[in-house]
């Protein structure tokens, strides 16, 4: 019994002494010393944060600057196999909060979601105040788009349209800027909170929502500013591109197909910017999600 105690005690000191030289060294200024000792830190798995942690507070610039971004780095790997593990084990219908918040976890793991989380429902209650229940849909999308784009001022990121940040719905809270399905997944999210009959409809080249009632339907162009569309502004759209005139393009499409698409045009971007690592991580989100 006491020699196996005696083992355990050894392999634990040898353990903290390896360690301890490891974050030593990490204060080093040589750079292939650092990415040495972060290459066998990093092979700890998420043990490696465990008792790395503590020291992202270090008084050593160096030293905390460096256990921050290996602390990052393990975080974002733990994000991508959650978002991973989400898309593997849900069907078409899955959750798009939960999958968007999954998602914004793999690029910016330090995000408070529960903060997000309140500023829409900030939005929703703002939104509830002022909406007639029973008034016509055009009128009630209308008060919801003065509130969104005129108030509140989000727009389309018409300049920057292929950044890599207005995918993430956490950046698009932030900038109130996006491309068109992360606008049009905010609107939803909104929707949601406020019992709307809102749905994504994906275009062959862009993205819009549709308010669906028993007196009919009207699309909105959130990327534009909330433009209220008719079905026949939808059709023209689609014959000045050269589209076909496929029904399937004006029904509302599922949260995986919507979230197949946002990781599409992320990989694509990725691969624009020369980013391989990033492009990788998003192929397998595509691979996952296209079960």
């Amino acid at each position: 019994m006491s020699s196996k105690i005696q083992s355990g005690d050894s392999k634990a000191t040898t353990t903290e002494t390896r360690r301890a030289a490891l974050l030593n060294l990490l204060g080093d200024e040589n750079p292939k010393v650092y990415q040495a000792v972060r290459e066998q830190i990093l092979a700890e798995g998420n043990a490696a944060s465990e008792w790395l942690r503590p020291y992202a507070l270090s008084d050593d610039p160096l030293r905390r600057r460096r256990v921050q971004e290996i602390l990052r780095h393990v975080d974002k790997q733990t994000g991508d196999n959650r978002f991973l593990t989400f898309c593997l084990n849900h069907g078409e219908e899955f959750d798009m909060e939960s999958a968007a918040w999954l998602l914004a976890q793999t690029q910016f793991p330090e995000i408070n979601v529960e903060a997000y989380q309140a500023l829409l429902d900030g939005y929703a209650n703002a939104l509830h105040e002022r909406l007639e229940r029973h008034g016509r849909a055009g009128a009630m999308l209308g008060k919801i788009n003065d509130y969104l784009f005129g108030e509140l001022d989000f727009k389309g990121n018409e300049k920057n349209y292929y950044e890599p940040d207005n995918s993430y719905l956490n950046r698009v809270l932030d900038r109130r800027t996006g491309n068109p399905i992360s606008l049009c997944l905010f609107y939803m999210l909104l929707a949601r909170r406020l019992r709307l009959p809102i749905a994504g409809i994906g275009l062959p080249g862009h993205f819009i929502c549709r308010h669906q009632s028993t007196s009919g339907e009207i699309y909105v162009d959130v990327f534009n500013r909330g433009r209220l569309l008719t079905k026949a502004d939808c059709v023209h759209y689609l014959v000045r591109g050269n589209y076909d005139l496929r029904e399937e393009y004006l029904a509302p499409i599922s949260p995986r197909r919507i979230f197949l698409r946002i990781c599409s045009n992320l990989h694509q971007i990725y691969l624009e910017l020369g980013m391989k690592n990033d492009a990788t991580r998003l192929q397998r989100y595509l691979v996952a999600l296209a079960r």
